[in-house]
């Protein structure tokens, strides 16, 4: 047997028909069997595809999964809405303000992408079996490599694998007369965190937070590395079980994506299991709707597992990632951030809000939702604005396009903690350690959401989660500045390494009437046009003044 083949889609989605016919081998279950998704009980979702008509997911939000597999909520009254006259940021102010209670409901989608689970399996050297605790060896195969993924799994990725206990999430199918386990996410259950043996470590300063970003030599050996940086009494960040949680993702840059070296940003809600345990966390993940990823992503919230080990889409297969976890000791904190956002994610759907890489992208919209609350992150202003005009009439001129020039000028003029995943985890989590007292920090009036921060959080723990091995070459930690950025990358935009990515135009169809279009953006920025105005005024002027002083002299 081939190690970790793949066996097609058509193969695959035979489950469909005979999912519930037979009875699941011993060790694989449903994926929202006792499963959690976040803060919430799978138990209100059922399993459907977007094609689902009798679903109380928006209809827009179904459009972007009707060939995948996504857990909808039973009824309207548990799912979350939207207020389509409103704009999204007024939206989450006005349900904060209101909502009994801030009650949680589920995501108007929640992205599965897998109909089984196996809580607990091992596989063996070969790739070829895996063997759920307490059942027998199943016969293992891959979902298939996407044509528009560059990499994928390999030799380096079984042993990495073979090594360790497993979580898996996948499809049952049938291949030459034995059943068989198609993989999708693999998630190893040792990245569970062990409060016991957490090292104590504060952070001198906001630099460390950068340092630890930045320092190479954690994970290098393949293993998760974590550490306890502020606990508000001794042993509350020993007590993980049950613990709700707020978690600031960053994921680092890709090795070979020259376009992605600011790397990426999302906000993830749970709690802790028994063990430390955080595969099922709700991850709010902010993509291009308008594009289709060469990896599969899909805007949406989805488990954490699926988040960071999808063999196409998981981010940990292209770059390591770094995590700041806020320890709650309430749930209200959390449940706010996450009804808040699932709101944003509706609004996003609807097409009221387009993802822009500079204005509106993964950073800046994640952070919009705190703002929203009522958590004024201390803003660091933008790269430039003297540099952006500069840049813009540069690349302009040698690219010969405008519309290239504004691009420039809007990464250049836009506030770096909106801009920048780097900046908005370092900003986020500078102030959260501020605000619970484990850095000095300036006095101000803090806002009733602020305060609830500064009294629910009980400890913070810093993680770094590794790359996993496959043919795809290393990633690195983020870039935190233009500078830096463009540093990494060749001088000659010509020789950058992008990957290109085909369009997805939203059905006009799926437009709710009264919703208003995206405004368009001139090419021309407003202070450029105004500088050009302004010297177009000037030579006029001083044309004229000579003109008249020359029929003076006549």
């Amino acid at each position: 047997m081939t190690p970790f083949r793949s066996i097609p889609i058509a193969s695959i989605v035979l489950f469909s028909a005979s999912l519930h016919a037979h009875a699941l081998p011993g060790g694989v279950k449903d994926a929202l069997a006792g499963e959690r998704i976040g803060l919430l009980d799978a138990g209100g979702l059922r399993l459907t595809n977007g094609k689902c008509r009798d679903c109380a997911s928006s209809r827009q939000s179904l459009w972007y999964f009707e060939d995948d597999l996504i857990a909808a909520p039973a009824s309207a009254a548990v799912a979350a809405g939207v207020n389509a006259q409103l704009d999204r940021n007024d939206d989450v102010r006005q349900w904060a303000a209101t909502a009994p209670a801030r009650e949680l409901v589920y995501p108007s989608v929640t992205w599965i992408g897998s109909p089984q689970i196996i809580d607990s399996a091992a596989i063996d050297s070969a790739g070829a079996a895996v063997t759920p605790a307490g059942g027998q060896a199943i016969a293992l195969a891959l979902t298939p490599k996407l044509s528009t993924n560059r990499s994928y799994a390999d030799a380096s990725t079984i042993r990495y694998f073979n090594q360790r206990p497993l979580r898996m999430r996948g499809a049952m199918t049938e291949k030459n007369g034995k059943p068989t386990f198609v993989a999708r996410t693999i998630w190893p259950t040792d990245y569970a965190i062990d409060a016991v043996r957490l090292p104590l470590k504060p952070l001198a300063g906001i630099a460390d937070l950068r340092g630890f970003v930045r320092d190479d030599s954690l994970g290098r050996d393949g293993t998760l590395s974590s550490r306890l940086v502020w606990e508000r009494s001794p042993g509350a960040g020993r007590q993980l079980a049950g613990k709700p949680v707020l978690g600031f993702m960053l994921n680092g840059a890709q090795g070979d994506d020259d376009e992605a070296m600011g790397g990426h940003f999302a906000i993830a809600t749970g709690r802790f299991g028994a063990k430390g345990e955080w595969a099922d966390w709700a991850v709010n993940n902010f993509y291009n709707l308008d594009s289709v990823s060469e990896k599969g992503i899909v805007a949406a919230t989805l488990p954490m597992d699926n988040y960071l080990m999808d063999l196409n889409s998981g981010q940990q297969y292209y770059r390591p990632s770094y995590m700041l976890v806020a320890i709650l000791n309430k749930d209200r904190t959390a449940v706010a951030y996450q009804g808040g956002v699932q709101r944003t994610m509706n609004h996003f759907y609807r097409h009221d809000l387009t993802y822009a890489h500079a204005a509106n992208n993964c950073a800046g919209i994640s952070m919009d939702v705190f703002r929203a609350l009522g958590w004024n992150v201390p803003t660091r202003g933008a790269t430039g604005h003297i540099k952006a005009l500069g840049a813009y009439a540069y690349v302009a001129a040698k690219e010969a396009s405008l519309k290239k020039g504004r691009s420039i000028y809007d990464y250049l003029t836009e506030e770096t903690t909106r801009l920048y995943p780097g900046i908005a985890f370092e900003a986020a989590g500078a102030d959260l350690l501020e605000l619970v007292g484990a850095m000095a920090a300036k006095p101000r009036v803090r806002t009733p959401y602020e305060q609830q921060l500064a009294e629910d959080v009980d400890a913070i723990i810093l993680v770094k989660i590794p790359q996993i091995p496959s043919s795809r070459v290393a990633g690195s930690s983020p870039a935190f500045s233009f500078d830096e950025y463009m540093a990494r990358v060749p001088a000659d935009h010509a020789k950058w390494k992008v990957v290109p990515v085909a369009p997805r135009p939203f059905p006009a169809a799926l437009r709710e009437s009264g919703t208003a279009l995206p405004a368009a953006t001139s090419v021309v920025p407003l202070p450029v046009a105004a500088i050009g105005a302004a010297g177009l005024f000037g030579g006029g002027a001083l044309w004229r003044r000579r003109k008249k002083k020359a029929t003076a002299k006549t």
